[in-house]
This record gives structure tokens, sequence and C-alpha cells, in this order.
């Protein structure tokens, strides 16, 4: 599985199985963030909340097996001066420019057990991704409702497990259009992304390589290269009502061309994803702060 790396969910704070869970919802539904109106606002300092996601991922990017994931998406909304956390994800203002910004990025892969074309080879960890993102804002309509923006997010991938295992570096540049509410359908939030992958050598080794001792009559040794991995496009839809907020995304992901297309553990070159998730809030400041969130 690998899910836009862009636009983020409320940023997830849990641990253990649960952390896990969180952040595999927060990687494939950080496509169903919103963008921010041309005004500010008062809103309260922090918001919290708790909901469920439905996804539906394949097992790594390449696999030709699906599984559906039923996820616990507590939802954490804090506006401070310097630190914040909201749909944009948890980011210090490390720089802040009128047309450049640099972010924190984070992605998660789940985990892959009994899947058929790594038979008899060892299980996939699930995996944790972190990063700074630096983000151009290319364009702005006048009423800020439109806006075009250039992502470059690089992150370090590690394996979660009691001692955590690097397992190399994941390059996903992307341009995303935002859609904030237009008159007739108030209060819903469009967006697309679409950009080529890049991975290093050590993260394509982790999933594409058949060390020689996995070798069989069906599944020959191979070793990843690193390199150009393919490319994404995704497409998300978002409302954030008063007590509530929901989410969807629809996500096409192309092999063709990735420098390990040649893997015998690719089985698709090309496939879908799609996830939806619904959050309540629960509880929230009384003190207001100024936002455009």
């Amino acid at each position: 599985m690998r899910t836009p790396c862009c636009r983020r969910t409320p940023f997830l704070l849990r641990t253990g199985d649960l952390l896990r869970a969180a952040l595999l919802t927060v990687a494939a539904l950080d496509a169903a963030a919103s963008a921010a109106p041309a005004r500010a606002d008062e809103k309260p300092l922090w918001e919290l909340g708790l909901g469920a996601g439905v996804l539906a991922l394949n097992d790594y990017r390449g696999a030709d097996t699906t599984h559906l994931y039923v996820l616990p998406v507590p939802y954490f909304v804090y506006r401070g001066t310097l630190l914040k956390a909201d749909r944009e994800g948890l980011r210090g203002e490390l720089f802040n420019q009128e047309r450049i910004e640099l972010t924190f990025s984070a992605n998660a892969t789940p985990p892959v057990r009994n899947d058929a074309a790594r038979a008899g080879m060892p299980d996939l960890r699930p995996t944790v991704e972190l990063g700074p993102q630096l983000i151009a804002h290319l364009w702005r309509s006048a009423d800020q409702r439109l806006k075009l923006d250039l992502r470059l997010p690089v992150r370090a991938a590690f394996t979660l497990q009691a001692v955590p295992r690097y397992v190399g570096v994941f390059f996903a540049p992307n341009v995303s259009v935002d859609m904030a509410p237009f008159h007739g359908i108030e209060g819903w939030r469009y967006g697309l992304l679409a950009g080529p992958l890049f991975a290093t050598q050590r993260y394509d080794d982790y999933f594409y390589t058949v060390a020689p001792q996995f070798a069989t009559a069906t599944r020959p040794a191979y070793t990843a290269p690193g390199g150009y991995a393919g490319a994404q496009l995704l497409g998300w839809v978002s409302r954030r009502f008063p007590s509530w907020w929901i989410g969807a995304y629809v996500r096409h992901d192309t092999l063709s061309g990735a420098s390990f297309a040649d893997s015998p553990l690719v089985k698709r070159n090309n496939y879908w994803s799609t996830g939806f998730a619904v959050t309540w809030i629960i509880r929230q400041s009384s003190r207001l702060v100024e936002s455009e969130e």
C-alpha cells in the first residue's frame, strides 16, 4: 500500500496496535483534508474526537491480494502559535512564508502475512515513514477557494516492532489542487493530487527482493535496484459538520516503468484503493483563537 503523501487527516496519537492502525488510517485517508477559507475566524484552541475508518488496500504496491481494514480514527486539532495539529497534520512552524512552507510528513504501510506471492518468505512488518515536506504555493485564486501547490515530502521508513529497523527513504513529489466550498455545494471540499514516486535501494529491497534461499521454480531470485517507483493519482472529498467530520478518497497506482517492475513479487502493475472515515467531535476548548483552518 502506498498512499498519498501530502494532505493529511487530523494527527493521531496512540501506542501499540492502535498506533499502527491510526498511522495506517492517516496514510490512506491523508487525502481527506481540506483547503483553508479566505478569511480567519475564531475557533477553539483544541478539539478532541473519535471515529472509525474503512480501507480497502493492497498488501503492498504491486500485490494482487487486498484486505479490508476497519480502524479507529482518533481526532485531534490544536491551533497553537508555534505548533499546530489539524487537517494539515502535526507541524511546527519551522518556516512559513507567503510562497514556501516547511512541514512534517507521515505515511505507513500495513503488515503482510500469508501472501501467496511471498509464501515461505518472512512476513513484512508494518512500517511508519516520517520526514520533512517542502510546500511551494504555486497559485491561489482571488477568493482563495482554488489552490495549486507543489509538495516535496521526503520520509525515512522504519518497521514497527520492539527494535525498529530502518528500511530506507521514500520520495513522493506531487502537484495538488484543493477546492474549498463553492456556491451551491457549501461545506464540501475536494482535491486532486498526482506525481511520481521514488525510493532508495534499501526501501525497495524490503518489499521486492527475493533472496536466493527463498527462490523457487516460479519465483526466481531478484535484487531490487531502487529508483523510480511508479506514480499515483488521488482524489478526495470531505466535509466538516458542527459536531462531526467525514472524508473519503480513491487512489490509482501504476508501477509501469518502475525499477522493480520485474520482481516476481510484483503481480499487478495497476490497481485502485479507497477509504472512508467519520469522526465525532467529543470535547473542545472554551478558549478561542484566530484560525484560517
